[in-house]
């Protein structure tokens, strides 16, 4: 089958649309099929198409904007024609695309004209997406409704539309995006993230700094809608009854600043370590060093991180919101807690970090919990969904344009790809 995934954020990018689109793209490469990324370039002339690893990336023209820090958008002047040339010298079997956003919106619309069948997911809401539209200089609430709006008129151009989870599905539908919406979620590779049986944790402890001792830790962007502020000054309280806790912040954002300030308002300048964007390899050895993962996001459709944690065998605390009641099972493999409440959360740091008993068998639990979200899991039902939720036969205006053309080899048959 050939695949043409649409991203509007690709590496370098680090977000978790980027990264799951990425996963999705090398494991049904792996799987035999032919498949083909548009993502936006990192300028503002097109790049001819290359192979990159087991996909061909065809990078189109882009320009940056002021949020987020390093974000590009590929501009809509001339876009939809671009998009349209794209899929006639591709001629995929399906087009999917990863957002409702610009190059995304156009490749749908594109698709859709030439009898492409098409499938979106939708990784986004909009907390994510305010502060690169905050120059409409509209209030916060008139914001959001936009981006539903918007949302709901360009995804009905898909013929099918997944999203990473339950809640996800159902926040798109209550918000107006026409359903059903399938609950997929983003996959996890078990290869890379699994129980650390090699001391790969005690060695990274060593490289960054970090002395032996309890250890908390979040990942990821630190945006406010991350609220890492919250876990700072849980530290705080938590180090009154385990004197030596500590905690690691790994990525990097616009609230770094305010970060640094927090830690020394709040007296923990010393028990916390900042690395900064870490490479993906060493990701791996950053959850094997961890004794608890801590999530204060508020605005997670599933939070790869904490699957990424679960995966490593941490028990995980995490904020009562979004999509993270579906991975931290409260009493189970971790705790829940009010978003706001501190206190709520310095309690369940300390209940983990001071009774190693409850901890082990919160780590089982996230193991047994993490096995429904594994990638080849993810790829059989994207695979599934191409093959029997999409027309098995081509729209008039792709039998036109693929007459002219060779008949393609049939696809690879393997335990993976039936």
């Amino acid at each position: 089958m050939r695949v043409l995934i649409g991203a509007d954020t690709w590496a370098p990018d680090v977000n978790g649309a980027c990264y799951a689109a990425r996963r999705l793209a090398a494991g049904l490469a792996e799987r035999g099929h032919e498949v083909h990324v548009a993502a936006p370039a990192r300028g503002f002339r097109s790049r001819p198409a290359r192979q990159v690893g087991p996909v061909v990336e065809h990078r189109i023209r882009s320009m940056p904007v002021p949020r987020p820090a390093e974000f590009r958008i590929c501009p809509p002047f001339g876009l939809y024609r671009t998009a349209q040339n794209l899929l006639l010298r591709v001629r995929p079997d399906v087009v999917h695309v990863q957002s409702h956003m610009i190059l995304g919106r156009m490749l749908l619309s594109a698709a859709a004209d030439l009898g492409i069948p098409t499938v979106a997911t939708t990784h986004m809401i909009a907390d994510n997406i305010l502060p690169a539209i905050s120059f409409l200089h509209l209030p916060p609430e008139k914001l959001r409704r936009l981006f539903w709006w918007d949302a709901a008129r360009v995804l009905r151009r898909a013929r099918v539309i997944t999203a990473p989870t339950p809640h996800a599905a159902e926040l798109a539908e209550r918000h107006g995006v026409p359903g059903p919406i399938l609950p997929v979620s983003n996959g996890l590779d078990t290869a890379r993230f699994h129980p650390d049986s090699t001391g790969r944790g005690p060695a990274f402890r060593a490289r960054h700094g970090i002395p032996d001792g309890p250890l908390a830790g979040f990942v990821g962007r630190l945006d406010h809608e991350k609220h890492v502020d919250e876990i700072v000054r849980a530290l705080a309280v938590v180090r009154r009854q385990v004197p030596d806790a500590r905690l690691l912040v790994v990525g990097d954002g616009e609230q770094r600043p305010r970060l640094d300030a927090a830690v020394r308002v709040a007296g923990v300048a010393d028990a916390v370590t900042f690395t900064g964007r870490l490479s993906d390899d060493e990701l791996p050895d950053v959850y094997a060093a961890l004794d608890v993962f801590v999530n204060a996001g508020t605005a997670e459709l599933q939070s790869l991180v904490t699957l990424e944690a679960m995966a490593t065998g941490k028990p995980v605390v995490a904020v009562d919101a979004g999509a993270l009641p579906h991975l931290v099972h409260h009493g189970e493999n971790g705790f829940r807690y009010p978003h706001g409440d501190v206190d709520a959360l310095a309690a369940a740091l300390v209940r983990v970090l001071s009774d190693a008993g409850a901890a082990a068998a919160m780590s089982e639990a996230s193991l047994r919990i993490v096995a429904d979200h594994t990638m080849p899991a993810t790829l059989d039902a994207f695979e599934e969904l191409y093959r029997t939720r999409l027309p098995s036969r081509p729209g008039p205006a792709v039998r036109v344009l693929r007459s002219t053309t060779p008949a393609r080899s049939r696809m690879a048959r393997s335990d993976g790809n039936r």
